[in-house]
């Protein structure tokens, strides 16, 4: 999910506001439109906008939104993320701090700032969108849960990974599908690796492993991916015996379905890492036999 059009979003949410003037006969997303053209005619209705109505007023918000969003698609990050910086600004005016329409806003430009390698200013804005949902929809809503992943997501690239694992564990303990607490352990592996707690990470990476392998088999391409990184974790935690072991079962199953070209690029990395492994171990002619 991304930055997308401020009224389809809040009818997503059930909470749109219909625009208080006819929509224009042109369809700006016609086909036969090139991305600038799309451009250039939101462009102008957000002129159009400003003169007849002003910045501060709800039809030229929901149309910066929408040029912001386009923006965004078509990847001019750095006009996306400051078209939604403004508009933002202008909603937390018109709309107030903690109105769905200003989180809708909020949340587009918290996808930007992520997008844009920005994730301490993302991690901002989730923080404040997850102070929202939970006392709009408490703790435990899926909305909710998603705003905290979020923020442990863009606090762990920002380098807080104390923050970003308190986070990650309550997401954990508040997510109902057991899919989600799947990926939620792995980034809570990676942010316990970033600070340092390779053993917490190989524990969270073990049961996300018997998980996957029970759901989608050994040799898939989901399980074959969290099995490389236990044993790289065992790797980093400097348990050279379960790094091997674990790295070679991986790379055995990885070997028994390389028809499958992704599959085959993960086994090239899990025979690369192994290799590294045996190095570790002091088992260098094994390690040759794998170059």
């Amino acid at each position: 999910m991304g930055p997308v059009s401020l009224w389809r979003n809040l009818m997503r949410r059930g909470k749109a506001v219909p625009p208080q003037e006819p929509v224009p006969s042109a369809d700006p997303e016609g086909p036969g439109r090139t991305p600038g053209l799309r451009v250039a005619s939101l462009e102008r209705t957000l002129d159009d906008k400003v003169q007849r109505h002003g910045s501060e007023d709800p039809r030229t918000i929901a149309a910066r939104n929408n040029l912001a969003s386009k923006y965004a698609q078509i990847g001019r990050r750095e006009a996306a993320r400051l078209e939604f910086e403004r508009t933002l600004e202008e909603a937390v005016k018109v709309f107030g701090e903690e109105h769905p329409q200003t989180d809708v806003i909020r949340e587009n430009l918290a996808w930007i700032c992520a997008d844009s390698a920005r994730p301490a200013q993302a991690a901002e804005l989730w923080e404040v969108l997850l102070r929202h949902r939970t006392e709009r929809l408490g703790p435990m809503a899926s909305d909710t849960v998603d705003a905290r992943t979020r923020l442990a997501d863009a606090l762990r690239r920002s380098g807080e990974h104390e923050a970003a694992v308190a986070h990650y564990e309550r997401a954990i303990e508040d997510a109902a599908d057991p899919v989600e607490r799947e990926r939620l352990r792995v980034g809570l592996s990676m942010a316990l690796s970033a600070a340092g707690r390779y053993q917490d990470a190989v524990r969270q990476l073990r049961l996300v492993l018997a998980q996957r392998s029970r759901r989608l088999g050994s040799r898939h391409h989901d399980t074959l991916v969290i099995h490389h990184r236990l044993g790289r974790a065992y790797t980093q935690a400097g348990m050279d015996r379960e790094a091997i072991d674990t790295l070679r079962q991986a790379y055995r199953n990885g070997l028994a379905a390389v028809g499958d070209p992704e599959i085959r690029m993960l086994t090239f990395k899990m025979r690369r890492d192994l290799a590294g492994a045996y190095s570790a171990a002091g088992r260098h002619r094994e390690a040759a036999s794998l170059f």
